[in-house]
């Protein structure tokens, strides 16, 4: 059977999650619905992360395998018909050997959060972005205090409890704060790449550097928090709606 990878687009809103639920809508189910619509029977497709509910994707990546052989385009094309009107879009597709897999064949994934400081209510990036209702908060604090978390160590601190991977011990490889005036208000993106994540452990780390760059926490203070490695020394957890998976790297990129 052909096997195909799709890069997902998705605003994560209305879903449960990427995976599959019996009772809630999620964006496995949509589009494993769209694809049953060109071809029935069609086994379970894999991703290269679970998203968790309210979490969007830019560059969300998934396989599948079909019986027919289709032209990627014309795939991807069929597939973004019948998956509307879901908020969820296939903006790239090619056809990979069958040995390759889109969680294990990857070698990195990137987030990107969004967090906006105003006082006023969000209204184009409600649901889209952490809104912060602050003036603004401190970069190069936050700067500080990401540096002490880049490289291996053990994240059990930013790690959530029902987690189920093997290790804590995981290598950050970036951990980036950008600042971005607006002109209400100031909008930071915090930017991660790791070879793989803990469950949370995006969202607790910029759950922790807000309170660093809101003054409620030093630097040094998110350094003996990581060397604790204890879950009750993680500071508050962002919500959902700020995240992103933004991108899967891959020994040769498929959608080259």
């Amino acid at each position: 059977m052909p096997r195909y990878a799709f890069q997902v687009e998705y605003d994560g809103a209305p879903f449960a999650g990427w995976q599959r639920q019996k009772d809630q809508p999620s964006v496995q189910g949509a589009l494993e619905a769209a694809l049953a619509a060109l071809e029935p029977d069609v086994p379970s497709i894999a991703a290269a992360g679970r998203t968790d509910a309210g979490v969007h994707a830019t560059g969300q990546v998934a396989q599948a395998d079909l019986r027919k052989t289709w032209e990627p385009f014309r795939l991807s094309e069929a597939l973004n018909w019948h998956l509307k009107p879901a908020p969820v879009a296939i903006v790239a597709c090619a056809r990979v050997p069958e040995d390759w897999h889109a969680r294990f064949s990857a070698i990195e994934r990137r987030y990107t959060y969004r967090l906006i400081c105003r006082r006023a209510p969000l209204v184009h990036d409600a649901g889209q972005a952490w809104h912060v209702r602050r003036a603004s908060l401190d970069t190069g604090a936050m700067r500080a205090a990401a540096a002490h978390l880049l490289g291996r160590h053990d994240f059990t601190t930013f790690r959530a409890a029902l987690c189920q991977a093997k290790s804590p011990v995981k290598t950050l490889d970036e951990v980036t704060v950008e600042e971005i005036p607006r002109a209400h208000g100031t909008e930071f993106r915090f930017h991660l790449r790791a070879r793989s994540f803990l469950h949370n452990q995006v969202r607790s780390i910029v759950g922790t550097l807000e309170r660093v760059g809101a003054g409620a926490w030093s630097p040094e203070d998110v350094r003996t928090a990581l060397a604790a490695a204890d879950r009750a020394a993680c500071g508050p957890v962002a919500p959902p709606e700020g995240l992103y998976l933004t991108g899967v790297g891959y020994p040769d990129d498929p959608f080259a």
